[in-house]
């Protein structure tokens, strides 16, 4: 495994991040699956995150709009 190498990690409120691959998770995330260059890694976050309100935020919104 290349020191290099980022993995993505996402939480609880769907919110992602960046995380060195030789590093253990934190608490309170886990991983998407998805490994690579740093710039590979922002790719697949830059498509995948598309709205950037945390789940809870999001929740809220709704439950007030209907």
């Amino acid at each position: 495994m290349k020191a290099d190498q980022m993995k993505v990690l996402v939480n609880d409120e769907d919110q992602y991040s960046l995380w060195p691959s030789y590093l253990a998770v934190p608490d309170g995330w886990s991983e998407t699956g998805t490994t690579g260059s740093k710039e590979e890694c922002l790719a697949y976050v830059k498509e995948v995150w598309v709205d950037m309100r945390p789940r809870s935020l999001r929740r809220q919104m709704e439950q007030s709009a209907g």
